[in-house]
């Protein structure tokens, strides 16, 4: 499997996805919201993109379907209830995508950012997600447009946490030197996250870090639900916080201080 990282540079700070058969060039692209720059890609590595994957139905991540069907003629898949305009396939949870010869990626169901997200799991033996807006690097999706953070820590509790630790993170857009420092706002004392601030303090998301689930387990709020540090912050911003909350309930309180930090 290939996978080409695409930066948008747009403001919304997009990251675009090629996921090819390293057999037969074909190529899945992943919310191609800037199809000049994916179509350019495709034909500089020799790939034919014959499908286009939206893992929800926000505009800056379908934006780019028409431009890229118009050129290649791919069909567009996303989950079965979101409304993307011309889905020729919908996808629900378990479902699997095909590229090319050796390509196999699972579609998971993963409500929260929105009601109809999907993520892609690849069947390799380094595991692959490509999550969206579900998952971010050190951080969760908002639930602002059409989501629920209840349906959002499900998500995170019983779907990405238990996937292996060594899975590859590709999130939908580059907010990870933000969401450090939100992590470090909750957790002053996270010495991992730290050390990750600086060392991608000054990347260039043209060659962006790619992290795994294991350092997202040490670098993300959204997974430290039962950290000491966490929770005793959090009860400076909640009093009413219960003295031994539950993870649901730190998460929750998690994602409403991040809506407006």
């Amino acid at each position: 499997m290939i996978v080409e990282q695409i930066w948008t540079g747009n403001a919304y700070r997009n990251f675009n996805y090629l996921i090819a058969c390293p057999e037969t060039g074909e190529a899945l692209a992943v919310d191609p919201l800037d199809h000049e720059k994916c179509l350019a890609k495709a034909k500089e590595r020799g790939f034919q993109v014959t499908q286009v994957l939206n893992t929800h139905e926000h505009f800056d991540h379908i934006g780019g379907n028409d431009a890229v069907v118009a050129a290649t003629g791919a069909k567009i898949l996303a989950h079965a209830g979101a409304a993307v305009p011309g889905i020729d396939r919908g996808l629900g949870a378990g479902d699997v995508i095909r590229i090319g010869r050796t390509v196999e990626l699972e579609s998971l169901d993963t409500p929260g950012h929105t009601m109809s997200h999907v993520c892609l799991l690849s069947r390799t033996d380094t595991p692959s997600l490509f999550c969206g807006d579900t998952l971010f690097n050190a951080g969760a999706g908002n639930c602002h447009n059409g989501g629920h953070p209840e349906e959002l820590f499900a998500t995170f509790a019983e779907q990405l946490s238990r996937l292996p630790d060594h899975t590859l993170i590709y999130p939908g857009h580059d907010y990870i030197e933000n969401n450090l420092a939100f992590t470090l706002d909750r957790e002053p004392d996270n010495a991992e996250a730290e050390r990750l601030r600086d060392e991608i303090r000054d990347q260039d998301p043209n060659a962006a870090m790619v992290t795994t689930l294991e350092l997202e387990k040490r670098v993300n709020t959204f997974f430290r639900l039962t950290s000491p540090s966490v929770i005793a912050a959090l009860r400076e911003a909640f009093p009413d916080l219960p003295e031994q909350p539950d993870p649901k309930t730190v998460f929750l309180h998690l994602r409403e201080l991040r809506n407006s930090w």
